[in-house]
């Protein structure tokens, strides 16, 4: 069991930031997402093949930097495959990040649904591309368990307890759990981290194959596991059950229970 998805498709109307209105300068415009914390992503479409993607985060939203996600693009973006950035900016309302689209469709499309094993195989393979490509050395970027942890302790400050975690971890109490996640395994291996590796952020291509990865906000060095852990378990709740085998075979890894353990109770706090 595991507590709902709040991040998800639109099904119901959604008002267009100004902003995005004045960036589609005509084009058709689809929302196409929407994160728990209420940032939006939109589909601006020419008529003539063209395509284009804006997101939008409210203003005092400091859990999302979509300035911090441009850089990061624009960083890794000499080596992987992600979106490109047109440009970005923010006023009094909020923030916005317009990219160029790339090919392929995301693993949470319906398509996908039909065939989640497809959808599993092509996260673990992009993954280990991603880790193997991006340089450790050249990234100046960080996904710390250290500055993860501040992050748990503001949420924690911020009044957030086992109510808001995950059932699975809901047992630990927050004393036990704050205990757990500070005291990390010892690195596996230290790679550029995707940062926010679940299931809607890979793209496929009509074969199923990788194509690219999106939502690069959180990229930055760490242990490989904070990826895998988090990854495969999103397929549980993207796909069901039965599938995060698949992202690790693919991968080329055996799965590591004890760093699994901790990179997901780390997630659900920070």
């Amino acid at each position: 069991m595991s507590r709902p998805v709040i991040s998800e498709i639109p099904t119901g109307p959604v008002t267009v930031p100004g902003v995005v209105m004045t960036l589609a300068a005509g084009d058709t415009v689809t929302p196409v997402w929407r994160n728990e914390l209420g940032g939006l992503t939109f589909r601006l479409e020419d008529g003539h093949g063209g395509v284009r993607y804006a997101k939008w985060v409210a203003a005092g939203t400091p859990e999302i930097d979509l300035r911090g996600e441009a850089e990061r693009l624009t960083w890794a973006r000499r080596w992987v495959t992600v979106p490109r950035v047109i440009e970005h900016g923010a006023d009094a309302d909020g923030a916005w990040l317009l990219t160029a689209a790339v090919p392929g469709t995301s693993a949470v499309d319906p398509r996908w649904s039909l065939t989640p094993a497809t959808a599993a195989a092509a996260i673990g393979r992009g993954l280990r591309l991603l880790h193997d490509t991006l340089p450790v050395d050249r990234c100046p970027y960080e996904w710390s368990v250290e500055r993860r942890l501040a992050r748990a302790d503001e949420r924690v400050a911020d009044g957030e307890g086992p109510a808001d975690w995950f059932p699975e971890h809901r047992h630990l109490g927050l004393a036990e759990a704050r205990a757990r996640i500070g005291d990390p395994p010892a690195v596996d291996r230290l790679v550029v981290c995707h940062g926010d590796a679940c299931v809607p952020n890979t793209l496929l291509h009509e074969d199923g194959t990788f194509a690219a990865h999106v939502d690069l906000g959180s990229l930055g060095v760490a242990d490989r596991w904070a990826d895998l852990a988090v990854a495969a378990w999103s397929m549980d709740w993207n796909h069901g059950p039965g599938y995060d085998g698949v992202v690790y075979e693919a991968y080329g890894i055996v799965p590591d229970p004890e760093r699994i353990a901790y990179y997901r109770l780390l997630w659900d706090l920070a």
